[in-house]
């Protein structure tokens, strides 16, 4: 999908991507290209949604699960040497 902007610099962006990521966007410019990443309506419950499990744990148990997962990691690693 392409697009440019008009005379005064505004970009068209197409109602299908309107639809599926919203209105506002955050512009991330980078050396060689600029990336649109969208922003929630509700920053906090987008937040709460992507901790999903995270937000009845306790830091312990949190904690348990990264060491786990880690160690997981480590050992898979090392077996692909």
């Amino acid at each position: 999908m392409s697009t440019e902007t008009d005379a005064q610099g505004r970009l068209y962006i197409p109602k299908e991507v309107r639809e599926k990521y919203g209105q506002k966007y955050h512009i991330v410019m980078y050396e060689d290209r600029i990336e649109l990443i969208p922003v929630a309506d509700d920053p906090l419950a987008a937040v709460r949604e992507a901790a999903g499990e995270l937000h009845d744990a306790s830091v312990e148990k949190i904690r348990e699960d990264i060491e786990a997962e880690a160690k997981d990691e480590a050992e898979e690693a090392g077996s692909d040497r």
